[in-house]
């Protein structure tokens, strides 16, 4: 039966090379191999993408796998992770590959925070934690948080201020761990954690490397389900080299976040944009251009209700 064989033989090395493209990329590659590892053509994975409420063109599905083109826009990005489950490749294994080129392609602009320094960071703030005691339900809800970031003469970070207003869902919760995670170069052992209102600074600890600093503020009160509070903070930073943008992660849902950006008069950008991820893999999206005030030199995003994901600002200087 030698059609058989050639047949087998063909999907053998159409798997071989699906797993390569899989571990290293591009992402065009990848995609590309995974279509031919499953012998789709383009009208079928258009169809199949249909079932999924999404809409992609098959020129368009032609573009990404030749890489002439690639996803960014929420509808495309959805696309990424139907094609995911109808080619039947690890969940986020396209989506990461998307994250990764964003990543080489960003080479000469620092502003953006790399996946890898992402994943980093996450498993030194698990240490973290863990070292402070802390259990996998903090016990609080967040209603709202509002950040004000203070971009300092030199153009570094100079520090941040922080207002949570929150609710707890246990009893007896009577402390919060707030997280800073400062800018390439920063030390995060040099910085200060200033208790503004309601609550108290307890134990903090830092890793250098990474530039992560977890702070446990003790609340004013012995919270019952149910309760509400409201506390700030600041972080006093300004260890870093130049600032190009400031992200916040969110693990689960939550109620309104607001974050502000305030230059220095000495130090003004020549343009900011806010940006999404749907995750730390996730290629950034949603960019939209926000306008400098002319009195406080500050911009600013709002998110009526936070989804599990990152927001941020960046800017970019002469």
């Amino acid at each position: 039966m030698p059609h058989a064989t050639q047949h087998a033989d063909d999907l053998s090395v159409a798997g071989a090379e699906l797993d390569s493209a899989l571990r290293g990329g591009p992402f065009h590659v990848a995609l590309r191999a995974a279509i031919a590892a499953r012998g789709l053509p383009l009208q079928r994975v258009q169809h199949h993408l249909s079932r999924y409420g999404v809409k992609v063109g098959v020129t368009s599905l032609s573009y990404w796998q030749q890489g002439a083109r690639r996803p960014q826009r929420p509808e495309s990005l959805r696309a990424v992770r139907a094609l995911e489950e109808i080619l039947q490749l690890p969940e986020e294994s396209l989506i990461r590959l998307l994250a990764e080129d964003d990543d080489r392609s960003a080479a000469e602009r620092p502003a953006a925070r790399s996946y890898r320094s992402f994943l980093a960071a996450s498993d030194v703030l698990g240490q973290l934690l863990g070292e402070l005691d802390s259990p996998p339900d903090a016990g609080l809800h967040t209603l709202g948080h509002h950040e004000r970031i203070d971009i300092g003469a030199r153009r570094e970070l100079r520090g941040l201020e922080s207002h949570h207003i929150v609710r707890a869902h246990r009893e007896g919760v009577d402390r919060f761990l707030a997280v800073h995670h400062g800018d390439p170069g920063c030390a995060p052992e040099h910085m200060t954690v200033h208790a503004l209102e309601n609550c108290r600074t307890g134990r903090v600890r830092s890793h250098h490397d990474t530039g992560v600093l977890v702070a446990e503020l003790l609340l004013d009160a012995r919270l019952r389900a149910g309760d509400t509070f409201l506390f700030r903070y600041a972080v006093e930073d300004g260890t870093g080299g130049v600032s190009r943008e400031y992200v916040r992660g969110f693990g689960a849902p939550g109620g309104q976040y607001a974050l502000q950006v305030r230059f220095d008069g000495n130090a003004l950008p020549l343009r900011c944009h806010r940006f999404a991820q749907h995750s730390p893999a996730a290629p950034r999206s949603g960019r939209r251009d926000l306008s400098l005030t002319g009195l406080h030199h500050s911009v600013h995003l709002v998110e009526p209700r936070v989804r599990s994901g990152v927001v941020g600002i960046g800017w970019e200087w002469e």
